[in-house]
C-alpha cells in the first residue's frame, strides 16, 4: 500500500519536474541554499497530504519557531535584535515564494557574533564566587522571559541561569562529602578502600569546584558550537519551515540523511534508544525493543540525559544544551562498552544508570507469549512489541504470520482467553496490521486510508477462516501508535475485544515517506539531502480517524504518564481531527456480556488501591514536571529537595505489588532454554514483571468475566435436556 502510493507521488512529482526541473543552471547565483529552498517547498506543495498556504500567518509561525530554537534561553539575543529582526515577520512567506534566503543570512551573522560576546560573559560570571546564602529565585519558564534591553540585563541572566545549574553541582558535592562520612562511620574495617580526599574540602572548596564543572561543560559545549557551520544553521532554519506542515514532516541534512538509512539497515550498536531535542534537554522518544536499555528496563520514555560518562572517565560530560548529533556521539558507542547517563526522570528525580553498549537482538522484537492459571482456567499473554516485516520479502517473516503461530501454539495448550499486550509499541507494517485484524475475525475491512486528493481506499481482510474466536482484551497505553492504535480501534469498532489502557492512545493517524532531495537534481555534485513528510491519514471502520484522539479505552487505568504531555496532540502542528463515510461492517456476535464484562471492570478498576496510587504518583509526577519556580539559597534549595525526596517515598510500594499469578513458557521454548541460558533469563525477567504487573492481572479478569454466546448456548441446552 505505501509502496504504491509512493510511487504515484513520484510520478505526479517527475510529471512536473519535467517541465520545470531543477538543476543549478537555474539560477544567476548557484547558491545551494536557494536551489535546497526551491526543491523542499515544491515537494512539499505537491506531495503533502496537507499543504498549507504559505502566507503572512506562515511567516509569523516560522518565525517565532526559529528565533526559539536559535535561542530557546535568551540569553544571545537582545530586544533590539529581535525588533530589528521583526521587520521579516511577515515577510518570509515571501522570500520562502522566491527563494531568498536574507533573513537567515541576517540572523546567522547576528547569532555568530553573540554567540562570541556571550562567551566573555560567562566566564566572566564564573571567575567569582555565587553566595548561596542570598534569597532569590529561578525560573524555568523561558516563554515568559522577555528580551533583555543592555548587556547589565543580559549579564544578570546569565548569572541566574549559571548560578542554577552550579548549585546543582554544588548539592551534588555536598552529599557525596555527607555520604564519604557516613560510610567512614559505619565502615570503618574497610576504610582503607574509600576515597576520603573530599572530607578535607571545605564548603568554600566545594563552591570553587563547582563552578570549576560548569566552566568546564561550556567550554565543551561552545567547542562544539565553533565547530558548526552555515549549513547546520541553514538546516535549522529549513526545518523551521517544514515543522510548519505537520510534526512528522522534516528536513534531513546528508549527514542525518546518512544515519537515517543506517538505521533503516537495522544498526542500532549503542544502547538502544530513540533521543530527541526539547528546548536545550536531549529527552528519550523511544525504547527500541530488544536493545541494551530496554533489557536494562531502567530508562524511560521522557527521561531526560543530562550528562554522559564513558567508562574510562572520572567527570561526566554535561550534554545540557549540546547539539543533539553531537550528544548523540557521546551516547552510542562499540558493542561491550558501558557508559553512565546521568538522567533527569519523569517525576524529577536525579539519577546514575549504567548500560553496557550492544547490538538490538531483533529476536526480541518478535512476537512472544505465555500461559497462566487463574481461577482454574488457562488464560494466554502475548506481548508484541512492534509490527515488524521483512520489507525485501513480506512471506519471509513478519509478524502477522508469527501471531497465526503463537495462537495455534497458545491454542493447543487449551486457553480460554488471550490477552494481546500492544502497550509501548509504536507501530509498523499496516499490511501485517490487516492480516493479523483478520485472524480475530471474519472477512471484513479492517482501516481506511485516504490521500489528499484521491478516493479512500479499504483495506480488508479477505480471508473468512479465524484462529482464534475466543475471548479477547488488548492492552494499550499513551505511546502505543499507528499500526497499535489501527488494530485497537478495528477490534474495538467490531466489538471483538475490550481495549484495557490509558484514556487515551497515542493518536498518530498519519503516514510519512522519505524522499532523497537528489532525485529531483540534475548536473549537481552537492548532496541536497532528504524529506520525510506525511501523504496520507489512516481512518477508522467507523469513519473517525485515530488522529490526535487515538483510541480510547473501553477500561481506563492510570499510569505514570497520565497526566504529562506525551502524544501527538502535545507535539507543534499536528494534522486535525477528521472524519470520513463509515464503511460496511458486521459487529462480533460472539459475546454474551460485553457490556456488562466492561461495566465490572470499571467498578473494580475504581476500588483498586494500587492503582489510586498509582494515579496519585501520576499526579505527583505532573506536579514535578511543571515546577517552574527555583530558590537559589542553598539551604532553601536542598529543602525542597529533601521535601520532593520524601513524598516520592511514598510511592516505592508501587513497585512491591505482586500477584498470586505464575506465567509459564509454552513448551517449545522449554526446550530451547534447555540449550539457550540467555532466552531462558529473559523469559524469567519478562514473566516476573507479568506477576506484578496490575494491567495484565485485570485484563485475566475482563477475560473470566466474558462469557461467549455459544457457552450460554451450551448451559442453556443442557438445562433443557
Amino acid at each position: 500500500m505505501m509502496k504504491r502510493n509512493y510511487k504515484l507521488l513520484l510520478l505526479v512529482l517527475l510529471l512536473a519536474f519535467a517541465s520545470c526541473s531543477f538543476t543549478t543552471k537555474k539560477f544567476e547565483d548557484p547558491n545551494k541554499d536557494k536551489l535546497l529552498m526551491q526543491i523542499v517547498t515544491y515537494v512539499l506543495e505537491q506531495g503533502h497530504f496537507n499543504p498549507q498556504d504559505i502566507n503572512d500567518d506562515f511567516s509569523k509561525r516560522v518565525f517565532n519557531d526559529y528565533i526559539e530554537q536559535l535561542d530557546p534561553l535568551k540569553r544571545y539575543f537582545y530586544a533590539s535584535d529581535i525588533e530589528e529582526f521583526k521587520a521579516y515577520e511577515t515577510q518570509l512567506d515571501d522570500q520562502i515564494k522566491v527563494y531568498d534566503v536574507s533573513f537567515f543570512d541576517l540572523t546567522y551573522e547576528r547569532y555568530v557574533k553573540r554567540l562570541e560576546e556571550s562567551k566573555a560573559i560567562y566566564k566572566d560570571i564564573l571567575s567569582e564566587p555565587f553566595d548561596y546564602t542570598v534569597s532569590e529565585q529561578f525560573y524555568t519558564d523561558n516563554d515568559k522571559l522577555e528580551y533583555v534591553s543592555s548587556k547589565k540585563e543580559l549579564k544578570e541572566r546569565w548569572r541566574k541561569q549559571l548560578k542554577f545549574s552550579t548549585i546543582s553541582n554544588y548539592d551534588d558535592l555536598i552529599r557525596e562529602r555527607e555520604n564519604t562520612k557516613k560510610q567512614t562511620l559505619t565502615n570503618s574495617d574497610n576504610i582503607e578502600s574509600l576515597d576520603t580526599s573530599i572530607l578535607e574540602k571545605s564548603d568554600t572548596d566545594l563552591e570553587i569546584e563547582a563552578r570549576e564543572a560548569s566552566l568546564e561543560y561550556l567550554n565543551e559545549l561552545y567547542a562544539y558550537i565553533d565547530d558548526r557551520e552555515r549549513k547546520d544553521l541553514f538546516s535549522v532554519y529549513m526545518n523551521a519551515i517544514v515543522d510548519e506542515f505537520d510534526p512528522h514532516t522534516d528536513y534531513y541534512a546528508p549527514v542525518d540523511k546518512d544515519r537515517f538509512n543506517r538505521d533503516m539497515k537495522g544498526n542500532f550498536e549503542g544502547i538502544g534508544a530513540r533521543l530527541q531535542k526539547k528546548m536545550d534537554a536531549i529527552v528519550v522518544n523511544e525504547i527500541i525493543s530488544g536493545g541494551p536499555a530496554w533489557r536494562q528496563n531502567e530508562l524511560e520514555v521522557g527521561d531526560q540525559i543530562m550528562k554522559v560518562r564513558q567508562a574510562d572517565e572520572t567527570e561526566a560530560l554535561n550534554i545540557v544544551g549540546m547539539k543533539l548529533d553531537d550528544a548523540i556521539e557521546f551516547i552510542k558507542g562499540p558493542k561491550g562498552t558501558e557508559v553512565t547517563l546521568t538522567l533527569k526522570k519523569v517525576d524529577g528525580t536525579i539519577e546514575d544508570i549504567t548500560i553496557t553498549r550492544d547490538i538490538v537482538e531483533l529476536e526480541e522484537t518478535y512476537v512472544k507469549s505465555s500461559t497462566v492459571i487463574k481461577d482454574g482456567k488457562t488464560y494466554g499473554v502475548i506481548n508484541l512489541p512492534k509490527f515488524y516485516v521483512d520489507f525485501q520479502d513480506y512471506n519471509n517473516r513478519n509478524c502477522a504470520s508469527d501471531m497465526k503461530i503463537e495462537l495455534e501454539r497458545l491454542k493447543a495448550q487449551g486457553v480460554e482467553g488471550i490477552v494481546l499486550d500492544l502497550r509501548n509499541n509504536g507501530g509498523g507494517s499496516l499490511p501485517a496490521v490487516v492480516d493479523m485484524g483478520g485472524l480475530f475475525i471474519e472477512e471484513g475491512p479492517i482501516v481506511q486510508v485516504k490521500d489528499a486528493a484521491a478516493p479512500k481506499e479499504v483495506y480488508s481482510d479477505k480471508d473468512p477462516s479465524i484462529v482464534w474466536d475466543g475471548p479477547l482484551v488488548i492492552l494499550v497505553n499513551e505511546v502505543s501508535a499507528s499500526a497499535s492504535e489501527i488494530l485497537a480501534a478495528a477490534m474495538q469498532d467490531y466489538k471483538r475485544a475490550i481495549v484495557i489502557g490509558s484514556k487515551q492512545t497515542y493518536g498518530k493517524g498519519t503516514v510519512q515517506t522519505f524522499f532523497d532531495l537528489n532525485r529531483m537534481v540534475r548536473m549537481n555534485d552537492d548532496d541536497m539531502g532528504a524529506l520525510k513528510f506525511t501523504i496520507q491519514k489512516f481512518y477508522r471502520i467507523n469513519g473517525g480517524s485515530t488522529q490526535l484522539e487515538g483510541v480510547k479505552s473501553d477500561v481506563v487505568v492510570p499510569d505514570r504518564y497520565s497526566y504529562i504531555d506525551i502524544g501527538e496532540r502535545d507535539l507543534e502542528n499536528p494534522l486535525a481531527w477528521s472524519q470520513i463515510d463509515p464503511v460496511d461492517y458486521t459487529l462480533w456476535n460472539g459475546y454474551y456480556d460485553y457490556e456488562a464484562t466492561i461495566e465490572k471492570s470499571n467498578a473494580r478498576m475504581a476500588g483498586s488501591e494500587q492503582l489510586k496510587l498509582i494515579d496519585e504518583n501520576a499526579k505527583w509526577v505532573k506536579k514535578m514536571r511543571d515546577r517552574e519556580v527555583y530558590s537559589l539559597n542553598y539551604d532553601q534549595y536542598r529543602s525542597a529537595l529533601e521535601q520532593s525526596e520524601e513524598e516520592a517515598k511514598r510511592f516505592d510500594k508501587l513497585g512491591e505489588y505482586k500477584t498470586n499469578l505464575t506465567f509459564e513458557s509454552l513448551p517449545y521454548e522449554v526446550q530451547l532454554m534447555e540449550q539457550d541460558t540467555v532466552l531462558k533469563e529473559k523469559r524469567k525477567r519478562w514473566h516476573k514483571s507479568l506477576s506484578k504487573d496490575v494491567y495484565i492481572e485485570e485484563a485475566l479478569n475482563v477475560l473470566n468475566d466474558l462469557k461467549m454466546t455459544y457457552e450460554i448456548k451450551k448451559v442453556a441446552s443442557s438445562v433443557k435436556n
